[in-house]
C-alpha cells in the first residue's frame, strides 16, 4: 500500500504530518522519536503548513487547569479547534518549548514573534489554594514518572573514610600481587634446575 508524502505508519494507525502534540513533562520523560512522540502525547491534530504563502496562527492557552490549542492555518482569521485537554497542572515559573523535529521527519519552521499574557482569571479561595500548591506538571488521570530526589552530599567524615578504606584496599592488593607475582617467579626458576 503507498501512502500519502509525509505520511507515517505507526502500527495500524497513520499520521500525517505536520503534526501538533502536546506534551506535559516533569523533567523526567523524554520524546520518543521512534514512536512521535505517542506515548508521552496528550492529544494532537495535524497542521498542513508547508509552502504556504500567508501566515499561520497558533494559539496555546492555559486557563483553570485547562489546555487549549487553536490554530489558523487556513488563512482566513478563522480558528480552528487542534488539541483540548482539561486536567492540566503546570505550576508557576516553568517554561514550554517548540520543536519541529520528531522522529524520521523534520522540518525547518520559522517562530516570527512569540507573545505571552498573563490572564487576571477570578478564582474561588479553594481554587486559588489548589494552584498553589502545584509543584510538578501533572495531567489528571495521566501517570508521569516521579522525579527522584538527589542523593545529599557526602559528610566530609564519610569522604574520608571511603578514601581511607580505598587505599587501604589498593595497598592490600598491590600487595597480594607482589606475593604472587614472586612465587610466580620462583616456581618458573625451578623448572629449568
Amino acid at each position: 500500500m503507498a501512502w500519502p508524502s509525509g505520511t507515517r505508519r505507526i502500527g495500524c494507525s497513520q499520521r500525517v504530518f505536520p503534526y501538533i502534540s502536546a506534551m506535559v513533562n516533569n523533567g523526567s520523560l523524554s520524546y520518543d522519536h521512534e514512536r512521535d512522540g505517542r506515548p508521552t502525547e496528550l492529544g494532537g491534530c495535524t497542521a498542513i503548513v508547508r509552502n504556504l504563502h500567508y501566515d499561520t496562527f497558533l494559539v496555546i492557552r492555559y486557563v483553570k487547569r485547562h489546555l487549549t490549542i487553536m490554530m489558523d492555518i487556513d488563512g482566513k482569521h478563522e480558528w480552528r479547534d487542534c488539541i483540548e485537554v482539561p486536567g492540566v497542572r503546570l505550576p508557576r515559573g516553568y517554561y514550554f518549548g517548540t520543536s519541529s523535529i520528531t522522529g524520521d521527519l523534520s522540518d525547518n519552521h520559522d517562530v516570527i514573534s512569540l507573545k505571552l499574557f498573563e490572564l487576571t482569571v477570578e478564582r474561588t479561595p479553594e481554587e486559588e489554594k489548589l494552584h498553589r500548591d502545584v509543584f510538578l506538571p501533572s495531567v489528571d488521570n495521566m501517570k508521569l514518572p516521579q522525579m527522584t530526589a538527589p542523593l545529599p552530599p557526602l559528610s566530609g567524615l564519610a569522604l574520608f573514610l571511603i578514601v581511607f578504606f580505598s587505599l587501604v584496599f589498593s595497598v592490600f592488593a598491590i600487595v597480594i600481587g607482589i606475593i604472587l607475582y614472586n612465587k610466580w617467579q620462583d616456581q618458573s626458576r625451578k623448572r629449568f634446575y
